[in-house]
């Protein structure tokens, strides 16, 4: 007769639901992942499927009982570093959705908004473009495969319970909030200087004819610039919005720091 003690039961448990809390807390911020297109259930079996696969090549967790204090701090240790993991790569989309803001702003469309069900807000149009536009980039370079072989990675660098972090972790994810508007700015930096060049235009113009209607001929002559800009800088975009993406993933395992 097989007999299962309750010690053999609560390793089981806890070598699932460890990693199980880590890659859940991924992918409920990485994108695309947390796309909220993306229904929960297909979230929940996803990251059953990856733990499943993941957790028989993980080293032993440590022999605590997941319902005992320590174990729910392992627990919320576990989806904290998920949910930074993700973070990390979502400050990439976010610096993509501040340069989106910052176009539509120069170009005149900063009032024409659409509504975002990934942010459940109203985002600029240009914001809402530019972000699905970085996300077919990285669908494009299996960045969601990258990421994915990221998160199994962290359980080698980061192994459950055996690592204590230091409080620069969190300090680190603070400070890369700066990320967002350097890299945001320089994104629309092209377009920023060429709006600044036409306004720089249109006022010489409206000086030398002052009976010109700067109103009536200044929009146009903005939006039309902007959206030529724009879609000469389509073909470009591609090589700088991978280096964000190649930033965003080396910072899922970067900004964490092992306490002494």
């Amino acid at each position: 007769m097989i007999e299962i003690s309750s010690a053999q039961l609560d390793a089981w448990i806890a070598a699932f639901l460890f990693p199980l809390s880590r890659v859940l807390g991924l992918l409920a911020t990485a994108p695309p992942f947390s796309n909220a297109a993306m229904p929960a259930r297909v979230r929940l079996v996803l990251a059953l499927a990856i733990t499943i696969a993941v957790a028989p090549t993980l080293p032993a967790p440590p022999p605590v009982s997941p319902a005992s204090g320590t174990g729910l701090m392992i627990l919320a240790q576990q989806m904290l570093i998920g949910l930074t993991m993700g973070f990390a790569m979502r400050l990439v989309i976010a610096a993509v959705d501040f340069a989106g803001e910052a176009i539509g702003l120069q170009i005149g469309l900063g009032f024409a908004t659409f509504y975002d069900p990934d942010n459940t807000a109203q985002t600029p149009v240009v914001s809402e473009f530019l972000s699905l536009l970085a996300l077919l980039i990285l669908l494009s370079i299996n960045g969601h495969l990258m990421i994915l072989a990221t998160l199994a990675q962290s359980f080698q660098v980061l192994p459950i319970g055996g690592i204590k972090l230091g409080a620069g972790s969190w300090s680190n994810m603070a400070h890369a909030g700066a990320f967002v508007f350097s890299s945001g700015l320089l994104l629309a930096l092209p377009i920023i200087c060429a709006m600044l060049i036409t306004n720089i235009a249109l006022g010489v113009l409206t000086r030398a004819a002052p009976q010109l209607n700067l109103f009536a001929v200044g929009f146009p002559v903005t939006l039309i610039g902007g959206f030529v800009v724009l879609i000469l800088s389509l073909s470009y975009l591609a090589t700088p919005i991978i280096g964000m993406f190649e930033h965003g993933l080396q910072a899922m395992l970067g900004h964490f720091v092992i306490a002494p």
